[in-house]
């Protein structure tokens, strides 16, 4: 029987020390630097110390990850420049140092401050010389600089250029406020509407601005990903921006493509536990969809990561089931080839 492919979570997260930013910004930010409280959530010692981490992924059967901050979430709603880059940039030296106890299964994702594109240019360059996967930037800009605007024109030029992928996470940029969780309440309505309704409408409106602004179309090499936003909601959307598209008849020279066609050629988006995608894979976003885990937050599939697959993605042809959780993110990252870990 031919062994499965190994497990590739395409969003996998880092638990970055409460004092990171207080300790690592230049000495003149410190007074204004990040501050948290110590993690709650913080039950893994991998999250936090990458020599442990490859142990507590083999508990999950998981091979290699790609991986996004926790805590620094929301510093992408920072409204000082300079303060926002150089907290990025502690962020991504002290990434690269917990990547490199394992490079051939820690794969990290760089965050970029994009006040100012030329240092955005600067920095993306740094972290891919330094070995870093993709880049990370804000999936809610400021509304001066939307996605659709020009502001942006030098930096998908160079990262194309360096085929180096975009990622958006959800929840960041300009709504999410530094310690915005608690501003959620408890009120169920206003969390179910914060958590479901706003963060899907805000995936929606950047992946709009990407395809309309005629970015995609511009720069065909550069790929997006969208990130901890699930899936099964997309082929609705889609075939609803190919239905007023072609309904409109917009007058947009800087589109020769359906809505649809960007989405296949570009745009990626990763899911964990989203169980309607059971009735789409296979039909849909075979080529474009990578599986995570999520790991270590609370509401990750760690342990259970397999089993999981086996409930969403069992009625799946190999071919396609490898698509999904090993070859989509290889591919689009340019992995190295991954051996399989023994589960712990």
């Amino acid at each position: 029987m031919k062994k499965p492919s190994p497990l590739i979570s395409a969003d996998s997260h880092v638990i970055e020390p409460e004092d990171l930013w207080a300790k690592g910004l230049p000495q003149s930010m410190r007074a204004n630097a990040p501050r948290y409280p110590s993690h709650p959530y913080q039950v893994h010692n991998g999250g936090a110390v990458g020599a442990t981490r490859v142990k507590e992924m083999a508990v999950d059967g998981v091979s290699a990850e790609v991986l996004y901050p926790s805590l620094m979430l929301d510093q992408f709603s920072i409204k000082e420049a300079a303060l926002q880059e150089a907290c990025f940039r502690v962020y991504n030296e002290w990434l690269a140092e917990y990547c490199s106890h394992a490079p051939d299964r820690l794969f990290g994702i760089a965050t970029l401050s994009l006040y100012d594109v030329e240092q955005a240019v600067k920095e993306a360059r740094r972290c891919k010389d330094g070995g870093m996967r993709g880049v990370m930037i804000w999936q809610v800009p400021p509304e001066e600089l939307s996605f659709g605007s020009k502001h942006y024109e030098k930096f998908f030029a160079a990262v194309s250029e360096m085929e180096l992928p975009i990622s958006m996470h959800a929840n960041t940029g300009m709504p999410f406020v530094l310690g915005g969780a608690a501003s959620w309440g408890s009120d169920a309505v206003r969390r179910i509407t914060t958590l479901v309704n706003v963060k899907l409408m805000y995936a929606q409106n950047a992946l709009t601005q990407f395809i309309f602004s005629g970015a995609l179309e511009r720069f065909p090499g550069m790929k997006t990903v969208l990130v901890e936003n699930e899936v099964s909601w997309m082929p609705y959307f889609i075939s609803q921006a190919d239905k007023f598209y072609k309904r409109a008849n917009f007058d947009n020279p800087g589109m020769t493509r359906l809505p649809s066609e960007y989405f296949e050629r570009q745009i990626f988006s990763t899911f964990f536990n989203d169980p309607p995608t059971r009735w789409l894979f296979g039909n849909w976003g075979t080529d474009n969809c990578m599986w995570s885990n999520d790991f270590p937050h609370k509401n990750s599939t760690w342990p259970n990561s397999r089993q999981v697959l086996a409930r969403d993605l069992k009625h799946l042809s190999e071919a396609d089931r490898t698509k999904l959780v090993h070859d989509n993110v290889a591919r689009l990252y340019e992995l190295p080839v991954i051996s399989a870990l023994e589960t712990a």
